[in-house]
């Protein structure tokens, strides 16, 4: 009997212990210095970064595994994320700007090509990458915790939140981390909403829908992927919601319809029964008997049931040739998603953004919630910041705004300043060019994102990725100090100017109407002093930045390599030469050693290269092939450093080498 006790001690001691560090007893509490509030693909990507850098946190997930939205979403299983596997390339970083599904980790191979090799991969391989990927990192997810509460703390003079799981389970964090997406639908209320089926109900066999009339309410992606599903099936398919259809190919914005969900724009305009209608939804309502759509002006004062809706307040009524004056057999439901704030409570609730028609939290230019310190806010539900201008509401957009957060609480709670490169300026138009020919940061969030360059005299400071609204808080969030030499900011940014955008004139080629590129191009912006938070509301309409004291267009170019010697690398010379009040050309050695023996004070070039014995080793061969592409007068006499010509007559020829070409797969 003795031995039996001690056995059963022992077995119930393991239990306790087990049920204190791994399951969490009803009411037990816990504490992280980070918690990530969802396992989608942002919560996943900070929970690298967090994990890299070493940092106390958790990643709670309600679910049973990572991106349960895409489990079901979209609803017919194709993504629209482009996942353009061959580009020509071997460069890691600029493969990155076509490959929209990948997160970023130090492993070359972790990308989601790895799952898939479809352009537009089924939505089912999403989940499966994220798991590999939460997998290999050994990224520190709880699974089953649903959180239901979430309050504001105080802790130690800061604060914090806890939250509560459906277990009772208390999570007392420093900083709250919230990803979880978008996933609430969207729903507006009309006489006869109830009768509406919803997109994350509806069936997705297109049999069900044969011989059907069906009316969409919405415009979006989902709306148009539905459509697409049963148009083979469908009698009639009409769209409707109060603004006109939008394209992603004219709008530049990847939100808008996508041409692989549009089919049913042909139908509709080469007159096959289907069509896109414009009004608002709030001023509808729907017959019970048959769902007849009509106007709610249209209805009796005293607002009568919606069972009453009878041929005389129909619109054909009075209208004859209303346009959707037939019955439907189905409505459907298809407008888009909103975040969840109903776990918050006051406290701790984020206000609702003044943009996208609330259906976002409100935050600042760092993704702080407004009024919520201490609480950031990732990902799509982050797109409050950038919505309908950039990418931030996507995977490819903002595993680049996570990582930009991550910095910022980097130097915020572990006082670790923003990494910085620091550069010499002579090497300063190289780095830019490198930049923009690779860089898939700047180039996904254009407009958003853009690279600050601190100058310090014969130096600078490169800082990649900051978030452009937040430049008037730079010293704050970066831990880089200003001074008064000023700062260029680099910006990818696509043009202001209205066109056709496949029609003639939708290009400009000629580098000195660089300012009237249409297309994707950098654009470099010079300020003496940082700006305000007064200057950035005041900028003008459509610019990410302030007027600067100077900016400059690289001229947008069709294979988007801005490395040509002409129309590209001399006026970006020329401008940082304005800028700065200094000579950038570059010289070979020998034009360095007879301008050190000549002059007090050589080029900038020559005394941080050929002087620290760095530099190009010029030769008569060198100079040929520099005359020969016209980077270099091809003078009487073919002067060259082995010509014995006088060291006057021979500067007086010499000139700047230019690089014409780079390889940025090296």
């Amino acid at each position: 009997p003795g031995l039996m006790s001690v056995i059963l001690l022992c077995v119930l001691s393991l239990v306790l212990a087990g049920s204190g560090s791994g399951l969490h007893g009803r009411n037990a509490s816990v504490s992280h210095e980070y918690c990530v509030l969802g396992a989608g693909p942002a919560g996943l990507q900070m929970g690298y970064f967090l994990s890299r850098s070493q940092r106390d946190y958790i990643i709670l997930e309600r679910n049973a595994g990572p991106g349960s939205f895409f489990q079901i979403y979209p609803r017919h299983r194709k993504l629209i994320s482009i996942n353009k596997i061959y580009t020509g390339r071997r460069n890691k970083e600029f493969n990155l700007r076509h490959d929209w599904n990948s997160l970023l980790s130090d492993r070359p191979t972790l990308l989601f090509q790895r799952i898939s090799r479809e352009l537009y991969p089924n939505a089912d391989d999403f989940p499966r990458y994220l798991s590999t990927f939460v997998k290999e990192l050994g990224l520190k997810v709880k699974y089953g915790a649903d959180i239901g509460r979430i309050k504001a703390s105080d802790f130690n003079g800061n604060q914090g939140y806890i939250l509560t799981d459906q277990n009772g389970v208390s999570y007392q964090c420093s900083v709250l981390l919230v990803s979880t997406g978008l996933w609430v639908p969207q729903q507006v209320d009309f006489l006869g909403s109830d009768l509406v089926e919803g997109y994350e109900s509806i069936p997705t066999d297109p049999e069900e829908f044969k011989d059907q009339a069906v009316l969409i309410l919405g415009k979006g992606n989902s709306a148009f992927e539905t459509a697409q599903s049963i148009l083979g099936r469908a009698s009639r398919i009409h769209l409707y919601s109060p603004s006109p259809v939008r394209l992603a190919w004219q709008t530049h914005y990847v939100g808008d319809l996508r041409a692989v969900n549009n089919e049913l724009l042909d139908t509709y305009q080469l007159k096959s029964l289907d069509g896109l209608v414009e009004g608002r939804l709030e001023d509808i309502a729907i017959g019970k008997e048959q769902l007849y759509l009509t106007l709610t002006e249209l209805l009796d004062q005293n607002g009568n049931n919606i069972s009453k809706v009878t041929g005389q307040n129909l619109p054909g009524f009075h209208t004859d040739n209303f346009s959707l004056r037939q019955p439907y057999d189905r409505v459907i439901r298809c407008l888009g998603f909103r975040f969840n704030f109903s776990v918050f409570d006051g406290s701790a609730r984020p206000p609702q953004s003044s943009g996208a028609r609330g259906r976002l939290p409100g935050i600042t230019a760092w993704y702080e919630g407004r009024g919520t310190p201490n609480m950031f806010v990732l990902g799509t539900a982050a797109h409050s910041r950038d919505y309908r201008m950039s990418a931030g509401g996507f995977v490819h957009g903002f595993r680049y705004t996570v990582r930009a957060v991550h910095k910022i609480l980097e130097q915020r709670y572990h006082n670790i300043g923003w990494p910085a490169t620091k550069l010499p300026i002579s090497q300063l138009q190289s780095w830019i060019l490198r930049r923009v020919n690779e860089a898939s940061g700047p180039y996904q969030m254009f407009g958003v994102l853009g690279d600050i360059i601190l100058l310090r005299g014969s130096y600078c400071e490169y800082l990649e990725e900051f978030p452009l609204q937040a430049l008037p808080q730079l010293s704050t969030l970066s831990g880089r100090p200003l001074t008064d030499h000023g700062l260029l900011v680099l910006v990818m940014q696509y043009g202001l100017n209205r066109t056709d955008t496949l029609g003639p004139g939708r290009a400009e080629s000629e580098w000195t109407k660089a300012w009237r590129s249409n297309f994707l191009h950098p654009v470099l912006y010079y300020y003496n002093t940082l700006p305000t938070e007064k200057d950035m509301r005041q900028r003008p309409v459509g610019w990410p930045l302030p007027r600067p004291e100077a900016v400059h267009h690289m001229v947008e170019d069709f294979l988007t390599e801005w490395d040509q010697p002409i129309s590209h690398s001399q006026p970006l010379r020329r401008f940082l030469e304005h800028c700065l009040q200094t000579d950038l050309r570059a010289f070979y050695a020998e034009s360095c050693f007879l301008l050190s023996l000549t002059s007090r004070t050589p080029p900038l070039f020559c005394r941080q290269g050929y002087l620290r014995k760095q530099g190009i080793m010029g030769n008569s061969h060198l100079w040929q092939h520099a005359r020969e592409a016209g980077l270099m007068a091809d003078h009487h006499g073919h002067i060259t450093p082995g010509d014995d010509t006088s060291v006057s007559e021979y500067l007086k020829h010499a000139d700047a080498a230019v690089v014409s070409t780079m390889n940025f797969d090296l």
